[in-house]
């Protein structure tokens, strides 16, 4: 029998489609799992979002059966950064918003719509749009601000008992906002230029943190941290000097807790 050819072809993709052509082009239906925010913070590592940590998490979670909606303050950076040369380009101006949709491929909501009644749980990749962006850090250490937003999304998501993901500098942003809570970037030594972010972990302690020493790579069994009290889920990812692969499985890790602990 010859193959179904032009519209014999159309006809039968539809026959084939239990919900109608459009689903062909579809993922079947999985069972719900957790519903899980992710907040960006632009768009590139230097002045806003490490590209390559959103993707790990959103690998992680698709593939945790996670359904996912992204975030980000629709706010002014607060500057660009030629990332080809490393620099600020001082005649540049761009909104965390509109080059966070760069990364969800357009599927962005303002973070002000961001509730605990939607989701189970919320992860903040890194990148340095965290600490230039999402808060202050980057110039003010520990004396810096956090976004109201982003301050908001923490207090709430901390007090509904919903745990948070963390990862690379985004740490900060829980050191700072939730009192005692326990984090990793890392290590506490540049060891060489191995941990060049080390420093960080000093401006943890003095924001009232407590600042947990631990690996990136795989091999490790504790390359994440679980702060079980405050379900706060942190790994160091990018701020080691490391293999990308690495990088990903500590993402994984950070997810894996995550998702754990929505119970889900």
């Amino acid at each position: 029998m010859l193959p179904a050819r032009g519209p014999a072809l159309c006809s039968a993709l539809r026959r084939a489609a239990p919900c109608g052509f459009a689903s062909f082009h579809c993922t079947a239906r999985r069972p719900r799992g957790a519903r899980v925010a992710v907040v960006l913070s632009g768009c590139g590592v230097y002045d806003g979002t490490e590209i390559h940590e959103a993707s790990a998490v959103l690998v992680h979670l698709s593939r945790g059966g996670a359904e996912v909606q992204m975030y980000a303050p629709d706010v002014p950076q607060m500057h660009v950064v030629d990332h080809s040369k490393g620099q600020p380009a001082e005649a540049e101006s761009r909104n965390v918003l509109v080059e966070s949709a760069r990364i969800a491929r357009g599927k962005i909501s303002n973070l002000a719509k961001l509730t605990t009644v939607d989701h189970d749980a919320v992860i903040f990749p890194g990148g340095f749009g965290a600490a230039k962006n999402l808060s202050t850090f980057a110039v003010d250490g520990k004396d810096c601000k956090v976004n109201r937003e982003v301050e908001r999304v923490l207090k709430d998501f901390h007090k509904a008992g919903k745990p948070i993901g963390l990862c690379c500098i985004s740490p900060v942003l829980a050191a700072k906002v939730l009192s005692g809570a326990e984090v990793t970037v890392g290590h506490e030594e540049e060891e060489g230029g191995k941990w060049p972010y080390a420093g960080t972990a000093g401006a943890i302690k003095e924001l009232g943190a407590k600042h947990c020493v631990k690996e990136v790579t795989i091999s490790f069994p504790d390359n994440s941290h679980v702060d079980t009290k405050n379900k706060v889920v942190t790994t160091p990812a990018f701020m080691c000097e490391t293999e990308l692969h690495n990088i990903f499985d500590g993402i994984g890790a950070m997810v894996k807790n995550v998702l754990k602990l929505t119970g889900k």
